[in-house]
């Protein structure tokens, strides 16, 4: 089963990146312009001559963009579909589809929205060259200790299941997780780099925008893994819940 939905999760992956870049290019593609352009009136003020654009905005808004989303959505689609692979028949009785939305939706909590409210995403001139790897791995960190934590509550939860009840439960796995991701940000360093004079509206859309970019991708995957998956495993013998 898993090799079936392997395939199907890429595609979903695909399909769902191909959305977010319609998404990306329709209201992210505007902030990114205007944050270059802070950051060129901020040179031109210091007397910096700009960097050599080694790859012109044209190439990074259109073939750059869609190659880099298209490969982010089938590596993410593949891994998707063998988390669900995983976890069907296995966490609750859920269809197909309800279980991919769920699998979607927690995703993109622990690898979008807990990162995001440590380290948020952050425009061009914004953030120092000799700090990217610092900031990187305290990113990534932030990603892994997060999916842990997750993990670590959803099955705190269902080892409470029996005891407390399902209702109870998964309130006790929810405090699990809060506590777990609180203590995660507190112990990563904090990264605040955003110049004093950049402007507070062009930095709020462009994260604004970011979020929008991940919230289309995970929606998207979701809802298509979901179709994929039931028609696939609709056509093999297995736990199938309605």
């Amino acid at each position: 089963m898993a090799g079936r939905l392997l395939l199907r999760g890429m595609l979903a992956g695909i399909l769902a990146a191909c959305l977010a870049f319609v998404f990306a290019r329709v209201f992210g593609e505007p902030q990114v312009n205007l944050a270059i352009a802070v950051e060129a009136a901020m040179d031109a003020a210091s007397g910096e001559s700009p960097e050599p654009e080694l790859v012109s905005r044209g190439v990074q808004a259109s073939l750059g963009l869609l190659t880099a989303a298209v490969m982010y959505g089938a590596a993410y689609g593949g891994l998707f579909s063998l988390v669900f692979a995983t976890a069907y028949g296995r966490i609750g009785r859920f269809s197909p589809r309800m279980l991919a939305m769920l699998l979607a939706g927690a995703g993109f909590l622990a690898v979008v929205m807990v990162p995001d409210l440590k380290y948020p995403a952050n425009p061009p001139a914004v953030g120092q060259p000799e700090t990217i790897g610092i900031r990187t791995a305290a990113y990534f960190e932030m990603v892994v200790f997060s999916l842990c934590a997750l993990t670590l509550a959803v099955l705190a939860g269902r080892a409470l299941a029996a005891r407390l009840g399902n209702w109870n439960a998964t309130l006790c796995g929810g405090a699990i997780f809060v506590v777990l991701v609180g203590l995660l940000q507190w112990a990563l360093p904090d990264i605040s780099e955003v110049p004093d004079n950049f402007p507070a509206v062009v930095l709020w859309r462009f994260r604004e925008a970011a979020l929008g970019m991940q919230l289309v991708l995970w929606g998207s995957l979701g809802l298509i893994f979901g179709l994929l998956a039931e028609r696939a495993l609709a056509r093999q013998p297995g736990p199938h819940y309605g």
